[in-house]
């Protein structure tokens, strides 16, 4: 998404009586025409260049004013080319909405699976493997199911951050409101945000510094105002459009604000001793036992695990420390889940195995499955 709001440095006023200056002196100098009619073209004699004018030191100057030229500009000190840094956000001009604790939940019973249910999860892993044979998980005889308790917390933080960076593009006559208003602030210009914990990225051009005011800029830097630059595939006996001002010959300086929504999340999931690998429970999702967003929230509190709690103390002072300094916090959330994880035990051929069955998708780990061929079909 793009927005443009026009609006012209108010410190600009001071260049007026230098653009005059310039703008006649420039004006009986430079060569409009290009091409063989224009007067500063020289054909090349046999064996020698071409050259647009004579090369000056001014024909190869910066892709942008230096960081040091707009210093004074209220709230975009430091901006540069290719940008500075993330913006720190205004102080709040009254106190943000305080935490409150979240709601409590009575019951945190663990819910279980039942045997068919495991069975069936069971057949669909087996049947899903080409190579696997669907006799045990048919004919193997479940001996013990144990569940365990496994909680994931998740904490996100929904933040707006700001940056800006000195640009240009070729001057074809956009208007420019000249002393119409002062230039806003980075965080003034308003900026429609994406759904809340929805991530997103909104480039506004905050405002434009045209180039009658800005007189050292005034033509383009690559050409000199030309329009046109000599060519390097035939050794300057040509020329060619100049690729920055596209042969408009003079270039609009504006200031680039980005403004970048993100959702930073972090997760805790408690250690289980069943067995099952840590990386499986990140695929799945749980049961959801607790929710709770605010502006700002609160830690878990009274979570029967305690370990649950202390990682919400630790990832909420976090977040906080994180993300309130370059950025403004819009909204926080965490949330409890339970993932279900059931251990299953059974006989087959004689011999005990296990299998995991976990999450809401009833996801299946059997590690050392103990049929498995190529292509085995029974």
């Amino acid at each position: 998404m793009y927005t443009k709001i026009v609006l012209c440095n108010p410190n600009c006023c001071n260049f007026l009586l230098l653009f005059f200056f310039f703008f006649f002196f420039f004006s009986g100098s430079q060569c409009n025409k290009y091409g063989v009619a224009n007067p500063c073209y020289a054909p090349a004699a046999a064996g020698t260049a071409a050259m647009l004018g004579p090369p000056t030191a001014e024909s190869y100057g910066p892709s942008a004013p230096p960081a040091t030229m707009f210093d004074s500009m209220p709230g975009y000190e430091g901006t540069v080319a290719g940008g500075g840094g993330f913006l720190p956000p205004p102080m709040p001009a009254y106190p943000g909405p305080q935490p409150t604790p979240g709601p409590e939940q009575p019951n945190w019973n663990i819910p279980s699976i039942s045997e068919d249910t495991a069975r069936e999860a069971f057949m669909l892993f087996a049947s899903s493997k080409c190579c696997y044979s669907s006799a045990p998980a048919k004919d193997g005889v479940i001996t013990n199911m144990a569940a365990f308790n496994t909680y994931r917390y998740r904490l996100e933080t929904f933040t707006e951050s700001r940056s800006t960076e000195w640009s240009h593009e070729p001057y074809s006559g956009q208007t420019v409101d000249a002393y119409a208003q002062p230039p806003p602030g980075p965080w003034d210009i308003p900026a429609n945000s994406p759904s809340l914990f929805v991530e997103g990225k909104h480039c506004i051009f905050a405002f434009y510094i045209c180039v009658i005011f800005v007189f050292v800029y005034d033509r383009c830097h690559h050409c000199n105002g030309r329009g046109r630059e000599n060519c390097n595939k035939c050794n300057g006996q040509g020329s060619k459009m100049c690729e920055i001002c596209h042969g408009k010959q003079q270039l609009l300086v504006f200031i680039n604000l980005t403004v970048k929504w993100t959702n930073n999340t972090d997760d805790y999931v408690v250690e289980q001793s069943s067995g099952l690998h840590m990386e499986n429970l990140r695929k799945v999702s749980g049961k959801e036992l607790f929710k709770d967003s605010q502006p700002m929230v609160y830690p878990v509190m009274g979570f029967p695990d305690h370990t649950v709690v202390q990682a919400s103390q630790r990832l909420v002072s976090e977040h906080q420390g994180k993300y309130f300094q370059k950025s403004r916090i819009l909204r926080q959330r965490q949330t409890i889940e339970l993932i279900p994880v059931t251990k299953v035990t059974y006989t087959w051929k004689g011999e005990s195995h296990i299998y995991f069955v976990y999450g809401n998708e009833f996801k299946v780990s059997a590690d050392n499955y103990p049929a498995t061929c190529c292509c085995s079909v029974m």
